[in-house]
């Protein structure tokens, strides 16, 4: 049966719209099962990109040694990458991370254009926009690896503790993200210790509240997703496991 005029026009916008989205979503697809995309042209970044999660997660442990080594590469920056960029995206893992300005993860891990899908919220607290952010990385562009980073002293972390121990409330929105980790406050610990276990706390909630949204669930299953969780040391630089 033949489509409307209109809906194949709505059709049409559809498939437009994904297309410039996803940055050739196809072609990240190819690169995530380590196969070559039917169309590629020849990439100009020094390495292959990391296509399963273990690779992602090597790349980026490496990143984060020449980082706190001050042994930065500050890859993929050049003339021709930022030429290669304007036609689409490859990125190897999604880093879900704060807001907080010293802890930029293409900083701390090394890396350059078109290498992480960066999503950043106060305390990566998750909301429709984040998971559906998260989601467009892991789904349309078939990255194998998602990072929920917490950090050594968080504000956001620090204000939600104090706001439940003094009962005020904290100004605009800012009650929203206190809302939202007073579940995983640490009782077990006092003053900065407090704050520190719970920070960790919402690396695991955030990890396995994604870990549990149906679409990512499947993918994790199949071997083609991983979802860890990261804390990093403000003091050290280094990017350590939450388990």
């Amino acid at each position: 049966m033949s489509q409307s005029p209109a809906a194949a026009s709505s059709s049409s916008r559809r498939t437009l719209l994904r297309t410039a989205l996803s940055g050739a979503a196809l072609t990240a697809g190819a690169l995530a099962w380590d196969l070559p995309a039917a169309s590629a042209t020849p990439r100009v970044h020094e390495m292959p990109r990391p296509a399963t999660p273990t690779a992602a997660l090597r790349e980026l442990n490496a990143g984060n040694r020449r980082w706190r080594t001050h042994h930065q590469r500050h890859p993929h920056e050049t003339r021709a990458v930022r030429r290669e960029m304007v036609s689409g995206q490859h990125p190897f893992a999604v880093v879900l991370g704060c807001i907080d300005s010293r802890v930029a993860p293409e900083l701390v891990f090394d890396q350059g254009l078109g290498d992480l899908l960066t999503v950043r919220s106060a305390g990566e607290v998750l909301d429709e926009a984040v998971l559906g952010s998260v989601a467009y990385g892991v789904l349309e562009l078939a990255i194998p690896l998602v990072v929920v980073l917490g950090h050594q002293s968080c504000g956001a972390v620090s204000a939600a503790v104090h706001a439940e121990q003094t009962g005020e409330r904290l100004p605009a929105h800012i009650q929203y993200i206190a809302d939202q980790i007073k579940p995983v406050i640490d009782h077990s610990h006092e003053g900065a210790a407090r704050i520190d276990a719970t920070v960790s706390a919402q690396v695991r909630r955030v990890r396995s509240q994604l870990a549990a949204e149906p679409d990512l669930a499947t993918r994790i299953r199949a071997g083609r997703l991983a979802i860890v969780g990261a804390r990093y040391e403000l003091t050290s630089q280094l990017v350590r496991p939450v388990d």
